[in-house]
């Protein structure tokens, strides 16, 4: 009765369809969707046709439950990579902090709150028609000596989660170097890529990079292979590929209409072999591949960037760190990513081209936030009947209907929220990739920032202080009053970010188990592409959406555990089905695209200390409302212990997730050199980094003959 209560007060009824929506997610087995979940089984040879639709798959059974819930820490390493436990980490680690705040703010704080007499008296067997004040701070009598004990819970929760944080660091911090010191030789591991290289007229980069690493880097330098402008030869390779699966299935399927007319749309004219017509166009495409293949070897369509290999892993981290040239511009060294994490269509040749393009996305990013605030104002006014009203005159009659007042205010805002918030990642993802990174590894971790960032300011601050864009700047431009106004505005919105969490965080994550949007998306396009050009490709998980999403519930929870503490059973309710469902995903559909090893923490870590720092400042605000000057004094110091313990973390930790140590390096350099199969992997390494426009392309039945060793002895003439 409680719950529908409670639900009924946020204006959700349909919180209570939510709930069952994911119950049901819960006990049924994964989807037999042909597209989104069969990719990963197939590519691991776990399934056949027959199996695809499979009746007893739909049958309710919890038995995914169970396996989900078995998966050990490390058989998810060899399974799904670093990366996959450190973000499962991440929800252990906000499970653990809720539930030491849950304990505290449920069975402490509520109580207090409720007791109370600061508002008006409210009805709790109307609880529906009331608002959810009464279970926050704001019904604690002004000056009361109950507040102590808010007080008191701050430095509990802020002692409890830097001591978790500072495990967290510690553990995946030594984790990652297990991981290194565990694992096979890896090209990146030896490479290093250097850009801004400085030609003279008259000169190769190639002839440079050599001369320039022989001379500087003699004992420890093995070769190198120069990047190229290959937009237009990746362009001819895909219409290769496209061609090549529609004649793949031309020829595998005995219906398929295999005759067409020459001329007027297929109506009219000499019928034509569609196998011939397909084999002889394809023949001509991988001839223009081969032509352009040799033109891109030219010294013309050369970057000023190229992969640099060397003979130990120390060698190629005493290159990267050190400064090559006095002009901090030129060769300009970064690590190697993995050979497949490659993002080769983006090589910025200068320093400049890059500064300017990171200045544009910023520019872009700020662009985004402001046009965003729309439809956060429009959420902002649904969630205000009176604003409606006056919006709308015409809607008054309606809007004093109940049941629709309930869901205008409570759910409506939430889901124009989260279908708005959908378009972000991939735009910041976008972005990210102008900005000149060469992984997509890199271009992820960046589009992650961003979108955390863009969430917190506009989905956290845009909703809480309402009015113009001028405002909310304002509010940053006096800081003394920071404080103050979150005390006031931050309480005021309690049912609300209630709400998000269970239209947002529960509806999410059981999308995420249906994987709804990948199927819809998947219908939704198939009218507009031909079905025998399309691959099925196994997906990967998008760490710049998923990761965000859960550090944004963390924030809310953290900066109103002691405010509204009604929140904390909602999100323990959203951080353990992320909990199944995530290690189900992991199991089932998601296979590891790149391996970071690790380096996606110190963004959780940093959005956990600005977490922390934010509800210092509420509780500053909201004790000097209060009447309780003490507390608000005392509150002062726990942000800048907060901020010295960041600072003690970052030197301790933070070097270790940008570079592995010398000491780590050269032990694993050791136990390489009696590894026999070294020579013959050091050989290869060259081979790891060519540029996959550039590799010989096996599509036709006369192939043969355009695979004649022009362009490997271009690369070799390189080297």
């Amino acid at each position: 009765m409680l719950v529908s209560a409670l639900l009924t007060s946020l204006g959700i009824n349909s919180g209570l369809c939510v709930l069952f929506f994911t119950l049901y997610s819960i006990l049924r087995k994964q989807p037999s969707n042909y597209e989104v979940y069969m990719p990963r089984l197939l590519a691991e040879g776990e399934s056949n046709t027959s199996s695809l639709f499979n009746l007893e798959r739909l049958i309710p059974s919890p038995d995914w439950v169970k396996t989900a819930w078995q998966l050990t820490e490390d058989d998810l390493l060899s399974s799904s990579g670093l990366d996959a436990v450190v973000f499962m980490r991440l929800i252990n680690f906000s499970l653990r902090v809720f539930l030491f705040a849950g304990v505290i703010g449920v069975f402490v704080l509520l109580p207090i709150n409720c007791s109370g007499n600061q508002l008006e008296y409210v009805d709790f067997t109307d609880l529906s028609n009331n608002s959810l004040d009464v279970f926050t701070i704001s019904n604690v009598n002004n000056g009361s000596s109950k507040l102590w004990i808010h007080f008191v819970a701050v430095y509990l929760v802020t002692i409890f989660v830097c001591c978790l944080l500072y495990y967290e660091y510690k553990y995946i911090s030594q984790r990652r170097i297990d991981y290194f010191l565990s694992s096979k030789p890896q090209p990146h591991q030896f490479t290093i890529l250097v850009r801004s290289i400085p030609v003279s007229a008259g000169s190769g980069v190639s002839e440079k990079v050599d001369s320039f690493f022989r001379e500087y880097h003699p004992s420890t330098y093995l070769s190198h292979i120069v990047v190229r402008r290959t937009n237009k030869l990746q362009s001819l390779i895909n219409d290769a590929k496209k061609l090549y699966t529609r004649l793949i299935h031309l020829q595998s399927d005995p219906n398929q209409q295999k005759y067409k007319h020459s001329s007027c749309f297929g109506l009219f004219g000499r019928k034509v072999n569609l196998v011939d017509h397909y084999e002889k166009k394809l023949e001509d495409i991988e001839e223009n591949v081969r032509l352009e293949q040799s033109e891109v070897s030219l010294a013309g369509e050369e970057v000023r960037s190229a992969f640099v290999f060397f003979k130990s892993r120390y060698g190629a981290a005493v290159a990267l760190h050190l400064q090559q040239s006095t002009n901090p511009t030129h060769w300009v060294t970064e690590q190697a990513p993995e050979p497949h994490d490659v993002y080769w269509p983006f090589f910025s040749s200068s320093f400049l081209r890059r500064w300017i393009s990171k200045l544009v996305v910023i520019l872009a990013c700020i662009l985004l936030t402001v046009l965003f605030l729309i439809p956060v104002v429009v959420v902002q006014g649904l969630t205000n009947l009176n604003q409606l009203e006056v919006w709308f005159p015409f809607l008054t009659s309606i809007l004093t209907i109940t049941f629709v007042s309930q869901v205008i205010t409570g759910y409506l805002p939430s889901l124009i929220l989260l279908l708005f918030l959908k378009i972000v990642p991939p735009v910041m993802e976008f972005l990210s990739s102008i900005q000149g990174y060469i992984s997509n590894s890199d271009i992820q971790k960046s589009a992650c920032s961003k979108v955390l960032w863009f969430t917190i300011w506009n989905i956290f601050f845009a909703t809480v202080f309402s009015g113009t864009v001028l405002y909310k700047v304002s509010l940053f431009l006096d800081p003394k009053n920071i404080p103050s106004r979150l005390g006031v505005a931050v309480p005021a919105q309690a049912s609300f970010f209630i709400a998000y969490v269970v239209t947002s965080g529960w509806t999410s994550t059981s999308s995420e188990l249906f994987r709804i949007f990948p199927l819809l998306w998947s219908l939704i396009k198939r009218p507009f592409t031909d079905s025998r050009d399309t691959e099925l490709e196994v997906p990967g998980i998008p760490y710049h959406s998923h990761t965000p999403r859960i550090l944004f519930f963390v924030l809310l929870g953290i900066a109103y555990f002691f405010l509204a503490p009604l929140i904390l059973p909602f999100l323990l309710v959203y951080l353990c089905l992320g909990y199944i469902i995530y290690r189900n995903q992991f199991i089932n559909v998601y296979a590891p695209q790149y391996e970071t090893a690790g380096k996606f923490w110190p963004i959780v870590h940093n959005s956990m200390i600005f977490s922390l720092v934010l509800m210092h400042a509420i509780a500053v605000g909201i004790f000097t409302l209060k009447k309780l000057p003490l507390a608000s004094t005392l509150v002062f110091p726990l942000p800048v212990l907060t901020l010295l313990f960041n600072e003690y973390c970052r030197k301790r930790f933070l070097p270790n997730f940008v570079a592995y140590p010398a000491e780590i390096l050269i032990r694993k350099d050791r136990q390489d050199e009696n590894d026999p199969t070294m020579p013959e992997f050091l050989d290869e390494l060259i081979s790891f980094y060519q540029d996959p426009a550039l590799m010989p392309i096996h599509y036709s039945g006369n192939s043969d003959r355009l695979n004649r060793p022009l362009l490997s002895s271009v690369h070799q003439a390189e080297v």
